[in-house]
């Protein structure tokens, strides 16, 4: 993974071009025991023991119309790792596409102002959505390395609804929930974004547009659960309003 995640790779266009194209591998079929196997391998990987370190996927919508709400989420992204400081540590992987079929990751990072200094060198930029691409980089991850949870944070979705729900439905399998939280009130949006949490066992929350408030609380709950749990969630809903929004979706 590059240092500076605001450079396209040339991998990134060939991949486009393959899924445009419809190149794609010979499917083979699964049996039940190759799928017991693939979900007990992920659970295995994913670190959902106490104690162990949180991993949550950052993932936002940075297309020309979000830079209002990128702004404040460069301002917000602190509190995400101040929440879980007090539960015990917590790696995030900031995930964003804007422009014509670039989607970009980081690594994982465990430093607040090295986020915020990542996320101050990316500009927004006109172009459609590619929800799927970050599904499928979630769900890579949580076989590999472990993920809690994936947040993510658009206001448009603009793709087949049924292949998001494909790929949502893989991460549900892996028990890791997606907080999907959509500024506006577009409906074909919060339709999908309604089924993609139901999948995952995770929750869909609306926030006003530039509305700093509402969507800190959203993150800080979500940042709960990833370091510690659904215990950890339970426990900031007495206090918080954005966790009992998150609490009373999930499954």
């Amino acid at each position: 993974m590059p240092d500076d995640p605001t450079k396209p790779r040339q991998s990134d266009a060939v991949s486009a071009r393959a899924e445009s194209d419809g190149v794609l591998p010979q499917a083979k079929s699964s049996t039940s025991e190759d799928v017991a196997a693939f979900v007990a391998k992920a659970r295995a990987l994913s670190p959902h023991a106490p104690g162990a370190k949180g991993r949550l996927i950052f993932a936002l919508d940075a297309t020309m119309s979000r830079q209002p709400t990128w702004d404040m989420a460069c301002a917000l992204q602190a509190d995400m790792f101040r929440e879980a400081a007090a539960l015990g540590s917590l790696d995030i992987r900031l995930v964003y596409y804007r422009g014509y079929n670039e989607c970009r990751a980081t690594g994982w990072i465990s430093d607040s102002s090295k986020l915020a200094t990542l996320m101050s060198k990316i500009d927004c930029r006109g172009g459609d959505t590619q929800i799927g691409r970050v599904l499928t980089d979630a769900r890579r991850e949580a076989v590999t390395s472990g993920v809690r949870a994936v947040v993510f944070v658009g206001d448009a979705m603009e793709e087949k609804v049924d292949a998001l729900c494909a790929k949502a439905g893989e991460l549900g399998m892996l028990k890791v929930p997606v907080f999907l939280f959509q500024e506006g009130h577009d409906a074909v949006a919060e339709q999908a974004f309604r089924e993609i949490a139901r999948l995952t066992g995770g929750a869909w929350c609306r926030f006003d547009p530039g509305a700093a408030a509402q969507l800190r609380e959203l993150l800080r709950a979500a940042a709960a659960y990833a370091a510690g749990g659904r215990e950890a969630l339970l426990r900031l809903a007495k206090t918080a309003s954005g966790a009992a929004q998150l609490i009373g979706q999930m499954k």
